[in-house]
């Protein structure tokens, strides 16, 4: 692999918010790139075979996948089928050797949105997975607003009242999260599977420590709360 070095060129391109999985066996190649990935501050999930990253995808919800094709059982093409027969809405960049035309236009055709061949630039990786992710959500508002909440996601920025509040990258992860999902409730195991990544022990008190933290800075000032506590169940964002 080359460019092992991150320049930062395309860090505008992340957000932590996004939940990556790399299904990938070759461990120096998923260590790689799950440690590049988890700089630019997306939460990340490994998988070494097709089958893990099978069950991986049907449990969790992922902003995009990043699928080896060589894979132990099931290959990334069968996976990648498996995904799209599943009506999973979700992006999928091919990674692997095979370079030729007619490997190309199998992943394309089973349903995968690009394709990168190995050896490859972590930076041009990191664009890629930009571009697909923009593309995502594309479609949704740049500024999300609850009430007097405002919350833009392109300059990772929040406002009360016209006043800005400066929060923690992980604080920023969880309003835009529950801004999302403005008006639902979200579990504590909801939070931690987006915000954070499969490893993380959703029955720690960390959510609830983050959630006071942003209390003290969204509604400590304001005269009407907008974090809402669902008593045994989890949280909601709303007026």
């Amino acid at each position: 692999m080359k460019g092992a070095t991150l320049t930062g060129r395309y860090t505008e391109a992340y957000n932590e918010v996004m939940r990556i999985l790399i299904v990938e066996d070759e461990k120096k190649i998923a260590n790689f790139i799950e440690r590049g990935l988890k700089e630019q501050r997306y939460a990340v999930d490994v998988a070494m075979d097709g089958e893990k990253g099978s069950f991986l995808a049907d449990i969790n919800p992922y902003d995009l996948i990043i699928l080896d094709v060589m894979l132990p059982g099931m290959d990334g093409f069968s996976l990648c089928r498996d995904i799209r027969k599943k009506k999973l809405d979700v992006p999928i960049l091919m990674l692997t050797a095979k370079d030729k035309v007619i490997d190309k236009v199998r992943g394309f055709e089973g349903g995968a949105d690009d394709y990168l061949t190995k050896p490859f630039a972590f930076e041009e990786l990191l664009a890629r997975v930009g571009v697909l992710l923009r593309r995502r959500n594309a479609a949704l508002p740049s500024v999300l607003k609850v009430g007097d909440l405002e919350i833009d996601q392109l300059k990772h920025s929040v406002k009360r009242g016209g006043k800005e509040i400066t929060l923690t990258g992980k604080e920023y992860a969880l309003i835009e999260y529950l801004a999302r999902n403005a008006g639902h409730v979200v579990t504590r195991t909801m939070i931690s599977e987006h915000v954070w990544n499969e490893d993380f022990d959703s029955f720690s008190n960390v959510v609830d420590v983050y959630i006071n933290h942003l209390r003290n800075k969204v509604d400590k000032a304001a005269k009407k709360p907008l974090i809402h506590s669902i008593r045994g169940t989890g949280y909601v964002l709303k007026e």
